[in-house]
């Protein structure tokens, strides 16, 4: 079901996403050519990057970053009180990587960091709330947390945003529990992939025909796996040309 988004989501909820990478004008024609993105090259004034645009309304964000700092899709935690969440990150046994920090009359961030080493932000919306567009194709979808080690992960973030987990009786043999809000409204889950070379939060894209969009990748450099269908519908593994992964997903 598609959603558009107009006010403040709720804590603990996937809120935002941007991704850094060594040159920015090649990611914005690649993303741009597999969902249909527009661009407003203002916001980039406003420290969020370039903001991706669908039906003009902002999708996620596009920013050149050194080499240095690592590349890849961030994901950001609405939380009203960013100060008050760094807070319980650091008791709950995460680390700070930035500590909150204003983004102009945008919002307030913190980039951290949880026990089993994946990083993610909290974003505490003001002018700018996060994605405006989510649950369509060539918008967020959803983020789970691929790791080897689930136990300590399942344990922070339940601490940190008061989450429940359920496990997931669908697909009984994976090592897979959903992550919800006090409400019950499911954000994500934590799957436990003991091969996995490290600890991630993975992002999906909602798509309308998935072999489609992979096609549309591979011709514009990417690589990816294969279509496969699931349970909840047709999804494929795409890695941007700078090596950044992410999934695609048509859902049933």
């Amino acid at each position: 079901m598609m959603s558009y988004v107009s006010s403040i989501q709720p804590d603990g909820t996937p809120t935002w996403i941007d991704l850094r990478v060594p040159d920015r004008e090649r990611a914005l024609e690649f993303y741009g050519a597999l969902f249909g993105w527009e661009y407003d090259g203002r916001a980039a004034e406003t420290g969020l990057g370039t903001v991706c645009l669908l039906h003009g309304r902002p999708v996620a964000a596009i920013a050149q970053a050194p080499a240095t700092t690592g590349f890849g899709w961030n994901m950001y935690f609405a939380t009203a009180d960013c100060a008050g969440t760094a807070k319980r990150i650091v008791e709950a046994g995460g680390s700070l990587l930035k500590a909150p920090t204003d983004v102009g009359d945008q919002g307030r961030t913190v980039i951290a960091e949880d026990p089993v080493g994946a990083r993610f932000g909290l974003w505490e919306g003001r002018a700018h709330l996060g994605c405006e567009v989510v649950n369509e194709p060539g918008s967020l979808v959803r983020n789970d947390l691929v790791t080897p080690d689930p136990e300590p992960a399942r344990a922070f973030y339940t601490a940190v945003f008061d989450y429940t987990l359920d496990l997931n009786e669908t697909l009984p043999d994976l090592d897979f529990t959903f992550l919800r809000r006090r409400d019950g409204h499911e954000i994500g889950g934590i799957f436990g992939f003991p091969t996995a070379p490290k600890s991630a939060w993975a992002t999906t894209f909602e798509v309308a025909d998935t072999d489609a969009v992979v096609r549309r990748a591979i011709t514009a450099g990417a690589t990816a796996d294969a279509p496969e269908d699931t349970p909840y519908g047709r999804s494929a593994t795409i890695t941007d040309p700078f090596g950044v992964e992410f999934s695609v997903i048509t859902r049933l």
